[in-house]
């Protein structure tokens, strides 16, 4: 599999992933593993810098993949087939539907964002 094709399967594993946090047959390591990848993949801060050169994009190339990849593992096949179908659903054109999911990824950075100004604002 070349590097499009996966970036493309990457493209409706990462919402399979979190399609799967929400049902009951998902076993409970997978459900905070699976937490823990999608908080990763939407989040806009990496685990070492893009501006670093080469190596800034390395946890972008490999440690997400990594951490979808061992979450798939940990999903029951039947569930993980079934959040997939849906998740193609989600995208449509390329956009995703239901854009709403992000809304508690960006409320979570704004109240971030508010506390570390407020804390440099009030020295």
């Amino acid at each position: 599999m070349d590097i499009k094709a996966r970036a493309r399967k990457l493209k409706t594993d990462i919402p399979a992933v979190l399609l799967a946090m929400k049902k009951k047959e998902t076993p409970f390591v997978a459900k905070i593993l699976a937490g823990i990848t999608v908080a990763y993949a939407l989040s806009p801060i990496d685990l070492i810098p893009d501006f670093i050169p080469v190596l800034g994009y390395l946890d972008d190339v490999i440690l997400l993949p990594a951490l979808v990849a061992l979450t798939i593992r940990l999903i029951p096949p039947s569930v993980l087939t079934q959040c997939r179908e849906e998740a193609v659903e989600l995208w449509a054109d390329g956009k995703p539907k239901r854009w709403y999911y992000a809304i508690p990824i960006v409320l979570l950075w704004l109240v971030l964002l508010y506390v570390i100004l407020s804390s440099i604002l009030h020295r």
